[in-house]
């Protein structure tokens, strides 16, 4: 692993810049990565940009367009090292080049066999070249799942809980509790564009009868696939999900021994139905996994409930969790966050992705898993 480069303060607050622009791409671009390029000449940022659009063009091609012939001569701070290949769009390196930027900080090193290498071919032409300076592990977090899925081949899975002051996620077990305000819901609903597919437990469909679509965001440039984990198949027909499946497909892994009727119930429903080997703890989360990685889902982000939560965490099968945590306690009759035998969990392995943030009364704290 490079070790980061040493930046001036001036390095700093411009890369910064671009990682914050890159932020507006999520939902927007998966599975590529979002990224951000700010190009600074004498002082003064003549063009900015970033990756909005899927198949679009990259951030430093719009920073580029936008600041014409004012690229010449300028820095180009880049929160990702800027690509070497050419797929949907031309490399990024060669466009640097051909505008006469003299200089390249960015910020990490791009993880991708195809689409590393942009930072040699900028040395290569003359173009001096700063980077990477963050650590891996902020390439990480800005791109967890792009990151994730370029040295393994399974899908990046995140776990969201709402929970209370005192650790729990609902009043009592099955019932539908309200924990966090609108603000939270709503960064939700934008966390859920990033995502290949969103997963729950068939307790929760039960319970709480989600959606689970990003209604109260701008769409993500395709809907997110819908994942129930059914150890108990015979799911309520007239669920929410199953009444919106032209909305966003519906995906049902049930027990492999489960009754016919009941996934034919499922299929006339519009759902597409999985089975997979069963597990101690019902279905085979590690199948779940192969089949989605074969279905081309690279992100899941699991929404609950806590029998599913628990077994993710136990297994070592969540590589990052976002936890909102709401002002208000629900006491020791409520049901908890986390498994009874949670202090074996591995908690040693996650840190703080970013600083925590406030949405509304609620604050949002993510953390990585640092072994990936």
């Amino acid at each position: 692993m490079r070790e980061p480069a040493a930046l001036s303060q001036a390095d700093v607050l411009h890369l910064e810049r671009a990682r914050s622009i890159a932020r507006a791409g999520w939902g927007r671009v998966h599975p590529n990565p979002i990224v951000g390029c700010v190009l600074v000449r004498d002082g003064e940022v003549v063009g900015e940009g970033f990756h909005a659009s899927f198949g679009g063009p990259h951030a430093e091609i719009v920073a580029l367009g936008r600041a014409g012939s004012g690229a010449e001569g300028a820095t180009a701070y880049v929160s990702l090292e800027p690509c070497d290949h050419r797929g949907k769009t031309p490399p990024c390196s060669r466009a640097l080049i051909q505008a006469g930027v003299v200089k390249v900080v960015y910020g990490a090193a791009d993880p991708g066999a195809a689409s590393a290498g942009g930072g040699d071919t900028l040395r290569a032409a003359g173009v001096s070249v700063v980077g990477p300076a963050w650590g891996e592990h902020v390439g990480w977090a800005e791109n967890p799942a792009f990151f994730h899925t370029s040295v393994r081949e399974s899908p990046f899975v995140a776990l969201k809980l709402a929970i209370s002051l005192d650790g729990r996620i609902a009043a009592r077990g099955g019932l539908r509790t309200r924990i966090t305000g609108p603000q939270a819901e709503t960064e939700v609903h934008r966390l859920r564009t990033g995502f290949d597919a969103v997963m729950v437990g068939d307790g929760t469909v039960r319970a709480d009868d989600p959606r689970l679509t990003a209604r109260l965001v701008d769409a993500g440039h395709v809907p997110t696939r819908r994942f129930v984990i059914a150890s108990e198949p015979d799911l309520p027909v007239d669920a929410a999900l199953l009444r919106d499946v032209d909305a966003a497909p519906v995906h049902v892994f049930v027990p492999e021994d489960a009754s016919e009727a009941a996934i034919e119930t499922l299929e006339t429903r519009g759902a597409h139905v999985h089975p997979v080997p069963t597990a101690a703890d019902g279905v085979d989360l590690g199948a779940v996994q192969r089949v989605s990685w074969e279905l081309g889902v690279r992100s899941i982000l699991c929404e609950g409930g806590a029998r599913l939560a628990g077994s993710l965490l136990r297994e070592d099968r969540v590589h990052r969790l976002y936890l909102f945590v709401a002002p208000l306690t629900l006491g020791a009759g409520a049901l908890g966050a986390f498994p009874d035998d949670a202090e074996s969990l591995s908690w040693g392995q996650f840190e703080p992705a970013y600083e925590p943030s406030a949405f509304g009364r609620d604050t949002l704290i993510v953390l990585d898993r640092r072994d990936g």
